[in-house]
């Protein structure tokens, strides 16, 4: 049996439960108020569960909840499947937040940056663009937009530097569309509007062309779409394009490098294009703590999607150990060393600022392999 958004919401609130089955790293990007999230095996067993209440289940569309709400049922549980799942709850929301929503909603959230999130968000994001010198007068910047929490608070960002800093540049809001679902490009639309992002979409059919690869479709996908977006936005007359990296993601990739890669490398806050000339690549949101984009999207009640991939946001991954990224691992190595260092994230970052070339064994500089041995007789 399912039950709709719209038949949920007639309900009172004290007869249902709401059951978030969806994976850790999808629910950390957000669930339902109220949701208990946990593994479907796992819902018996949880204390929090109150199993007089109808029981809501709750997946990313409503596919693999229908199994579970069934086998619940099966066992005497009044237990029933969100038709649409967590995407419908979430564009329902939208509909009725924009209904509900008062005129000065933007205004609020761009007051929280410069009030509430200045010294945690809007300072350190005018660090890093001074202290890594990212943008420079006569700039005209493409602000890449995914969709997610980083993008579009990178956008806003930008609306603000715009607004107050001396420094004349331009820029250009780029969202492109490699095959997106509707209901994922329906959300992404419908947080511009609301954030009075003034987005053009670019689409390209790069999901099409990654799907029957077997070996790395993600790191073949997420290359071709740098490729397109680089092309693009030189078309639209930017000569840089931003994407909304973050300083979590720089320390997670050096750490990811040393483990993974057998490599000391970190995510560079401004590179070069070597296939478009006179492009450039910035990552303003470089010094910025993901927890803080977290809050500031709570804060401000807003709703973002993880991944509009439509590989990855079906239900056949629903808590599927097995397609846990390395990221998410490194993610959880960072967070069991944080226990007893808590100094552990900046001293990652600072370790790519303090090399020391003399205990290095070897070392790479411009594509040439420089060895210790190469000059060591002629320190005696």
């Amino acid at each position: 049996m399912e039950i709709t958004v719209q038949e949920l919401r007639k309900l009172k609130e004290e007869s249902y439960q709401v059951i978030d089955i969806r994976s850790e790293a999808d629910v950390s990007y957000g669930t339902m108020p109220g949701a208990i999230c946990v593994s479907p095996d796992a819902i018996e067993e949880n204390s929090l569960i109150d199993f007089a209440k109808k029981l809501v289940i709750c997946c990313s569309r409503g596919k693999f909840s229908i199994e579970v709400a069934e086998e619940l049922e099966e066992k005497g549980y009044d237990a029933v499947s969100l038709a649409g799942g967590y995407i419908a709850w979430l564009l329902d929301q939208m509909q009725k937040e924009q209904e509900e929503e008062e005129a000065d909603f933007c205004n609020k959230v761009e007051e929280s940056l410069r009030k509430k999130f200045r010294k945690n968000i809007w300072c350190r994001f005018t660090k890093a663009v001074k202290q890594y010198e990212l943008v420079k007068e006569g700039d005209c910047i493409a602000v890449c937009i995914s969709g997610g929490k980083d993008s579009m608070l990178m956008a806003k960002l930008f609306q603000e530097l715009k607004r107050h800093n001396q420094v004349p540049f331009e820029m250009k809001f780029l969202v492109m569309d490699p095959g997106y679902s509707p209901a994922n490009r329906k959300i992404i639309e419908e947080n511009a509007k609301k954030l009075q992002i003034p987005i053009t979409i670019y689409e390209s059919d790069i999901f099409d062309s990654v799907f029957h690869v077997e070996k790395s479709p993600c790191y073949l996908c997420a290359r071709m779409r740098r490729g397109h977006l680089y092309s693009y936005a030189k078309e639209m007359g930017c000569n840089k394009i931003a994407l909304g990296h973050h300083y979590d993601d720089v320390i997670e990739t050096i750490l990811m490098g040393m483990l993974y890669g057998a490599q000391v490398q970190t995510m560079m806050p401004k590179l070069h294009s070597t296939n478009f000339e006179g492009m450039e690549l910035i990552r303003p949101m470089y010094l910025i703590r993901e927890d803080d984009i977290k809050a500031w999207r709570d804060y401000n009640g807003l709703h973002f999607i993880q991944c509009a991939c439509k590989f990855t946001d079906t239900c056949t991954t629903c808590n599927n150990e097995e397609n846990r990224s390395k990221r998410v691992e490194i993610k959880e190595l960072i967070k069991s060393l944080k226990k007893t260092n808590p100094f552990v994230e900046g001293n990652i970052f600072k370790s790519v600022e303090n090399v020391n070339l003399d205990t290095v064994v070897a070392y790479k500089k411009d594509g040439v392999r420089h060895h210790f041995l190469d000059t060591y007789d002629e320190t005696k």
